[in-house]
Formats: structure tokens, sequence, C-alpha cells
């Protein structure tokens, strides 16, 4: 909370007008974040497979997105 407190706020006084992603030094995996969206939604918990069988379904790209990519940088929000 106090990350996105201060991000608010440099963007407030530094930014340009836009919208803001705001990251965390170190993003979760899916394997963390997924869970928990699902439980928010109402949705079952997401099964875990193995990724050669997930290849058949989602491709390698697929899998690396979901076991390797965390899909944010914060290295703009101190400029």
């Amino acid at each position: 909370m106090d990350d996105a407190a201060i991000a608010t706020v440099l963007a407030l006084e530094r930014g340009e007008p836009g919208i803001y992603n705001i990251v965390d030094d170190e993003p979760a995996p899916v394997s963390a974040w997924l869970p928990a969206l699902a439980e928010a939604v109402g949705a079952p918990p997401p099964r875990r497979i193995p990724a050669w069988v997930a290849r058949f379904a989602i491709g390698e790209t697929g899998v690396v997105m979901m076991t390797e990519i965390r899909g944010g940088a914060n290295g703009a929000a101190g400029s």
C-alpha cells in the first residue's frame, strides 16, 4: 500500500496526464496471483499440470507466459 501511495503522489506531482500501471520490484509469478484472482471472482482454483502437457493445449509461448514472464517493470516510475 505504501508503494502505491508513493507512486500516486509522484504521478500527481511529476507525471504527464495518462494512465499509470505501477508494479512491484519483484512481480509475483502466475502461480501466486492466479489462484487469488480465481477466488476473488468465484471461479474454481486453477489446476496444475506438467509443462509438457500444457504445451499441447497452449503451446510453448503460452507455457513461457504462465511460468516465466512477470509482466511488468517499474524502471520508468522513477523518471
